[in-house]
């Protein structure tokens, strides 16, 4: 799965146990790469600001912030639907 770099730069800052060096690959698993609720809901905040988009209710949830690929996937959709 192919994304911009700003995704992949904004989505990094939220993930402090994921090394620099290492690769962020479409179902690397966030949480256990260090994504916590709050860090969820600033990184929401960045993407809707960085994309122009806004999350409905439908998209926040667990399963939306679970890997790079279902994220990118929905900012994507969000971006088609505005």
């Amino acid at each position: 799965m192919a994304w911009d770099k700003k995704f992949e730069e904004l989505l990094r800052d939220y993930l402090p146990f994921l090394d620099t060096d290492e690769p962020l690959e479409a179902d690397t698993d966030l949480r256990v790469s260090g994504l916590d609720s709050l860090g969820a809901v600033e990184l929401l905040g960045s993407l809707e600001s960085a994309y122009d988009i806004r999350f409905m209710d439908e998209a926040l949830s667990l399963e939306t912030f679970a890997t790079p690929a279902v994220l990118w996937e929905t900012v994507t959709r969000l971006q088609t639907a505005a």
